[in-house]
């Protein structure tokens, strides 16, 4: 089991925001703060990107934030936990200073979803091609997590749009996680998600995402093409005939929320929103701890393979932001 790392609260008299109390060992140390309802961590070389749902691309250079402006061809929505959600590199990004994103918008008043490319130049992103278009969102479940998998494909998770019966409807993208190859096919890669919000891939391939349940029993799954998670029909611990039941899950009486998630030294990360915590899940026995707590809502984490990266949350009007919240922190040993 991996080292923990936990840290203290303390509560701000007057306005009940929680700043939390570094460690001695000085083993979390903050990065860059005052960002805005960060997303999704990326990293090139020693410089973190980090979208921010308001519609912005935070560049953390030197503990510094220089916030980077994005072109898109729509308005993004007002829908509820909608934005400017995830965001990736692409394995050539040195060379072709390009990205793909995540991103809700407004359709005939109705939110949309979909997936572009976009392109850095000096300190603008501009939106340069669409990769898919037209999922139906809702005022929540957007899904919205992109990440790029062992085999060079893009996978993005896609929430059911609040309506359950899209996880089973195979002429729906909500409710799945997709595919999108090199030749940039896309094709669904697993079916009967609630909201999935993060990917994240062990050293043998094997795939985990993690998925909020309806008002607990939140999942993590091993994810394998072509199975089934079972939303509607099953979630949590339950089981059916042809559908996948959860490496791990909170049960009916807790609520993680979990969010992004990462790979780091033989262990599995999740961030946790509601649980306010980052979880650690040991791969081989499925147990789940609760490794850091005491800084509120976590929306990330994120590996570079020797050190350990979250951005907490609370700026996102569910929360109790701290001053200069929100923040990227590192852990270190």
């Amino acid at each position: 089991m991996a080292k923990k790392w936990l840290a203290g609260l303390i509560l701000l008299a007057g306005c009940g925001a929680q700043e939390p109390e570094q460690p001695e060992s000085e083993e979390i140390q903050e990065v860059a703060r005052n960002l805005d309802v960060p997303w999704s961590i990326e990293q090139n070389e020693d410089v973190f990107y980090i979208s921010e749902r308001s519609g912005t691309i935070a560049k953390v250079e030197d503990g510094e934030v220089l916030r980077q402006q994005v072109d898109l061809t729509a308005p993004l929505s007002d829908a509820a936990e909608a934005g400017l959600l995830g965001f990736v590199l692409t394995l050539d990004f040195k060379e072709s200073n390009q990205a793909y994103a995540y991103y809700t918008y407004d359709k005939d008043g109705e939110p949309y979803n979909r997936v572009v490319t976009l392109e850095l130049d000096g300190s603008r992103w501009r939106e340069t091609d669409i990769m898919l278009d037209g999922i139906r969102s809702g005022t929540v479940h957007h899904g919205g997590r992109l990440e790029i998998g062992p085999d060079d494909a893009l996978y993005i998770t896609i929430g059911d749009a609040s309506e359950p019966a899209t996880a089973q409807d195979p002429d729906s993208l909500n409710g799945k996680i997709v595919q999108i190859d090199g030749s940039g096919e896309a094709a669904v890669y697993s079916t009967g998600h609630r909201n999935p919000q993060g990917m994240a891939w062990a050293e043998d391939g094997t795939m985990y995402a993690s998925e909020h349940g309806q008002s607990a029993n939140d999942e993590i799954n091993i994810i394998e093409e072509g199975s089934n998670y079972g939303w509607p029909e099953i979630e949590g611990p339950e089981e059916a005939k042809g559908l996948k039941t959860p490496l791990a899950a909170s049960g009916a009486d807790d609520t993680w929320a979990p969010s992004g998630m990462t790979w780091h030294k033989g262990e599995l990360y999740v961030a946790s929103l509601r649980g306010e915590a980052v979880l650690n899940i040991d791969p081989q026995t499925a147990d789940v701890t609760k490794e850091i707590e005491g800084y509120g809502r976590i929306r990330d984490v994120f590996s570079d393979g020797e050190s350990l990266y979250f951005v907490t949350n609370n700026t996102d009007g569910r929360g109790n932001p701290a001053d200069g919240d929100d923040k990227l922190y590192r852990i270190g040993e």
